[in-house]
């Protein structure tokens, strides 16, 4: 009869970041070893609180699934002497598996035993299954306490294991598991006892826990918005502020509070970071996307004294954005071109001088970039706002609220009568922020994104500082990933490389140091390269072979996998691909190719392959500049016949060196055909 499993790992209070990769963690670990110990289930459901970590496992059976292996021994030579009787290596592969040598199976000149494994009762294995699933979990950070060896996220607490109504018995960190769970640290009545999976749901909820972070989230989303119903607005809930206040609580209740009028006179940003960013408040607008002197929170915990709670919240929001108007006012006595000095005074990275040079570089790379995409109209918008990009980091605002870097200098350039343009250039460069943010819009903002982030990625490459596994406390990867995208987003023909050199040379980076640090960097976006086509469903092969030839253009990589995303799986460019890796294998160690001399043809099939060559040659040559990748490949198609021809009615390597040769010329003339657009040899055969 099956059973229902509860396992749950209460802790001190788990960092809210935390919450959604543990939980994922924990349900694909559960899933594997239950798969992997032939346990059969149902249903896996994980649940999570900042206090726990809970796992429940639907109609588990009770016994083990029974197991047959056919198991590979020594070969026949080794396990059988000259009577055809079991040598010791025989005898000892039997003993091994368990079985008689006279049972062993002779098969393709091996020995091999059949095993029958016979299922274990499913409670004897759980005790070491849910063991190891605590083991297994991997956290950003984790920590030691009392005297254990054992790490984890937070001090273990208590443990429930429970299969049907049976305690599953183990210790760790010298918590024993039992029935024994907790309710809200506040508001519930102490130690509660479970005797089931449907019994834990009902206790848990009496006890001011609501265990399950979706209905959590939908509650919290409902109230929210009800909320800002009543005061006449809409609440601006950003999803990873709601994904956030999921895990800050076990029973939430939101709430409303007010600001004075007053403070709506600073930039809305300005208002809304401390907060969101600060305070994990929603903000709410009017109809018409004007922000509201009104705020909404969520409580962990019931209605009662809500009046206090929500006093308390106003006061600390008051006290937040009195700090921010004051700053701001503070902040409009200095234009941002006399704060320039100030940059002097802040080291951009050990070795590499300060801010204020690093602002001289941006702004001249930033209009070197614009020479090498030819967009040099619109220099002067460039050059002003390069110098100006960093003048908000000396502000008051921006030294209180670092998320408004750039958000800050917009707004004070603006004040300071700069030209709009300079103003969202400022804006846009720190852009994108973090995964899914918005790209620049504007070709200033763009270029000197650019700029700013291979300054960065240079600068910290050049101090050995390179990003390894997890660790990448530059964000480097984040920016190269930004880089990547605004090149293919603008549609911009560039050159990596020449960006990197540029970058190099107003770095000052020495000589010798240069090819290998531009080796390390070039591999670094290419893996980049590489997850912005894998992140769009583009087949492994394609972004193999796309990027089996040059990937310094990102945009024209681009291009070309896509191409061969919208015309490689047709049955005709299969045939191509086919019919030019048969081409690409024979001359693949051909180097020195000599001219092609028609006198040398033998056949009519070899007229006819140079003929549609050379066709071939004049368009792919005029379609490689206009960029029409799926221009070539559907070129290469009417290629697929003649090379199908000649390969019936001639073969390439004959003793005659001279026909040898030419034909070997012809081949590996088609072969370079496709070079611009990729590696055919990489694509896999559907």
């Amino acid at each position: 009869m099956a059973k229902d499993l509860l396992f749950e790992i209460g802790t001190e209070e788990i960092p809210a970041r935390f919450m959604a990769g543990a939980l994922s963690q924990l349900e694909n670990i559960a899933r594997n070893k239950f798969n992997e110990l032939r346990v059969g289930y149902r249903d896996i459901q994980v649940l999570g609180t900042p206090r726990r970590l809970a796992l429940i496992v639907r109609d588990v059976v009770e016994e083990q699934a029974d197991k047959n292996s056919e198991n590979k021994g020594p070969s026949i030579k080794i396990a059988f002497d000259a009577n055809h009787l079991p040598t010791k290596a025989a005898q000892g592969f039997a003993r091994g598996q368990g079985v008689d040598p006279v049972d062993l199976v002779v098969k393709d000149g091996y020995v091999y035993a059949l095993v029958h494994e016979v299922g274990k009762p499913v409670s004897t294995l759980l005790p070491e299954i849910l063991s190891n699933i605590i083991d297994s979990l991997n956290f950003p950070k984790n920590m030691r306490w009392a005297d254990f060896d054992r790490k984890f996220v937070r001090p273990i607490r208590w443990i429930v294991a429970l299969f049907g109504s049976e305690v599953i018995p183990f210790t760790i960190t010298k918590v024993s598991t039992g029935n024994v769970t907790r309710g809200h640290r506040f508001l519930s009545k102490g130690e509660l006892i479970v005797n089931s999976v449907d019994d834990y749901f009902t206790v848990l909820q009496e006890n001011y826990v609501m265990v399950n972070q979706e209905e959590r989230r939908s509650v919290i989303r409902e109230q929210v918005q009800e909320i800002a119903l009543s005061q006449g607005g809409t609440a601006a809930i950003d999803e990873d502020l709601l994904e956030e206040v999921v895990y800050l609580v076990e029973y939430p209740t939101a709430l409303c509070g007010r600001f004075e009028e007053k403070y709506l006179s600073l930039p809305p940003e300005a208002v809304i970071t401390p907060m969101r960013e600060h305070q994990r408040y929603f903000p709410v607008v009017s109809k018409d996307g004007k922000l509201l002197p009104v705020f909404i929170t969520v409580r962990n915990g019931s209605a009662d004294h809500i009046d206090i709670v929500r006093h308390g919240n106003e006061r600390v929001l008051k006290a937040r954005l009195a700090d921010a108007q004051f700053f701001f006012e503070e902040d409009k006595k200095i234009k941002l071109i006399d704060r320039l000095d100030k940059l002097k005074t802040i080291v951009f990275q050990e070795g590499l001088g300060t801010v204020y040079d690093k602002t001289i570089r941006i702004e001249h790379l930033a209009l070197a970039i614009a020479k090498f995409i030819g967009t040099e109209n619109v220099n002067r918008i460039i050059e002003r706002s390069a110098k100006l990009a960093k003048a908000d980091l000396v502000t008051g605002m921006v030294c209180e609220f670092t998320e408004l870097q750039g958000t800050m200098g917009k707004e004070y350039a603006l004040l300071n009568g700069e030209q709009p343009e300079v103003a969202q250039a400022i804006f846009e460069h720190y852009l994108p922020r973090f995964a899914g943010d918005i790209l620049p819009e504007s070709v200033a903002g763009k270029v000197i994104s650019i700029a700013d982030k291979l300054d960065n990625i240079v600068a910290t490459f050049s101090r050995g500082l390179i990003p390894t596994g997890s660790q990448d406390p530059y964000a480097l990867r984040r920016q190269a990933l930004g880089i990547v995208n605004i090149l293919i987003d603008s549609s911009y023909h560039v050159s990596m490389n020449a960006m990197l050199v540029q970058t190099m040379d107003l770095l000052g980076i020495v000589p010798e140091k240069r090819e290998k640090l531009l080796i390390e960097i070039q591999e670094f976006f290419r893996l980049r390269i590489k997850n912005v086509l894998a992140d769009e469903n583009i087949r492994y092969d394609i972004v193999d072979a796309v990027m089996g030839t040059s990937v310094d253009d990102v945009y024209d990589t681009w291009l070309r996998a896509k191409a061969m995303v919208n015309d490689g799986g047709s049955s005709e460019m299969q045939k191509a691909v086919q019919a030019f890796t048969r081409v690409g294998n024979l001359v693949k160690n051909v180097t020195d190719v000599q001219a092609i001399d028609e006198s040398l043809f033998t056949v009519d099939e070899e007229r006819v392959l140079y003929f549609a060559y050379k066709d071939a040659y004049e368009d792919i040559q005029s379609m490689t500049e206009r960029k029409d990748y799926c221009g070539i490949l559907n070129t290469m198609i009417t290629m697929t016949e003649p090379i199908d021809a000649f390969f019936g009615a001639v073969m390439v390597m004959v003793e005659d060196i001279a026909v040898k040769n030419n034909r070997l010329a012809l081949l590996k003339r088609i072969t370079d055909l496709t070079t611009n657009v990729a590696d055919l040899s990489k694509i896999v055969a559907l």
